[in-house]
């Protein structure tokens, strides 16, 4: 049965998620944070519909997603460039959009970035778990990844969409993007110099980056030691497993963990971390 205010999966993309701003607190019973992985495009898109800024939406993937309302809301899109089209019809991104009862929401391919966000006025009212409508994709906690056929139910509108325009758009990138990171905790399982070789090269993008951690490829980290002892882990931890290529930890990122941490990513450069394709290229500087 369709609810009154929904939306309708029609084509998921590669992998669309229900995201909000995570379940933070729970870390020391195992379940990881999870939420949109940049934070400030989910809370623009939000705020363009006159959503609160814990409201659940959509992260898309690359490839977009294609829903259809039950009855009248506004839409907006933020995140990675893309097409949007609502009701056959093309509308800019990074501002409010009227939906009319039946439409097709079209979001397109992403041309720059990764994730684009889909929030829609009275937010995803998915069943919550731990306090959040976060899809978890490592852990499984949460509403399940999309799938065609899915009838997601939409929330009463709180109030008035924003009659400004706003754009949150992931642009082309002309070198390396820059993260600012402190080192710690691990430093000294490292040979001296390490934090210094991390800063001098760039690193690229490998394709098995994910909702769970970035991951870089590059001029390897040696390693005094092997494993150490399980610890916890944070959100944007750059953590050094024996192949001496470190990576980034994302949204979904495991609350432990048994290699190296060598430093932690400035939170506001995690966004960035979002938005990187296969093959850009990362510096890392002290910051």
């Amino acid at each position: 049965m369709i609810t009154a205010r929904a939306l309708e999966v029609l084509d998921p993309g590669p992998l669309t998620t229900v995201q909000d701003r995570g379940r933070p607190g729970w870390a020391h019973v195992g379940v990881p944070r999870a939420g949109a992985v940049d934070g400030p495009a989910a809370d623009l898109a939000n705020r363009l519909v006159g959503n609160p800024p814990d409201a659940a939406l959509l992260e898309t993937t690359l490839g977009g997603v294609v829903v259809r309302a039950t009855s009248a809301m506004t839409v907006a899109v933020t995140g990675a460039e893309c097409e949007l089209r609502v009701g056959g019809r093309a509308k800019p991104v990074g501002t409010a959009v009227a939906v009319a009862a039946g439409s097709e929401v079209v979001v397109g391919t992403a041309r720059h970035g990764v994730r684009s966000y889909l929030a829609v006025s009275g937010g995803v009212d998915v069943e919550p778990v731990l306090g959040s409508r976060s899809t978890d994709t490592l852990a499984h906690v949460g509403p399940p990844v999309l799938a065609a056929g899915q009838v997601l139910p939409v929330g009463a509108a709180s109030a008035r969409p924003s009659a400004a325009e706003a754009h949150h758009l992931v642009r082309r990138s002309a070198g390396p993007v820059v993260l600012r990171f402190r080192p710690g905790p691990r430093v000294a399982l490292f040979p001296l110099g390490s934090v210094d070789r991390l800063c001098v090269a760039p690193y690229s993008v490998t394709a098995d980056s994910n909702r769970v951690a970035l991951r870089l490829s590059g001029e390897p980290l040696l390693r005094d030691g092997g494993e150490v002892a399980t610890e916890g882990i944070v959100l944007g931890a750059v953590q050094v497993p024996p192949s001496g290529q470190p990576l980034v930890f994302l949204a979904d990122h495991p609350t432990t963990g048994g290699y190296p941490v060598l430093g932690v990513v400035h939170h506001d450069d995690l966004a960035a971390c979002a938005q990187l394709r296969p093959g850009q290229q990362v510096r890392f500087a002290v910051g």
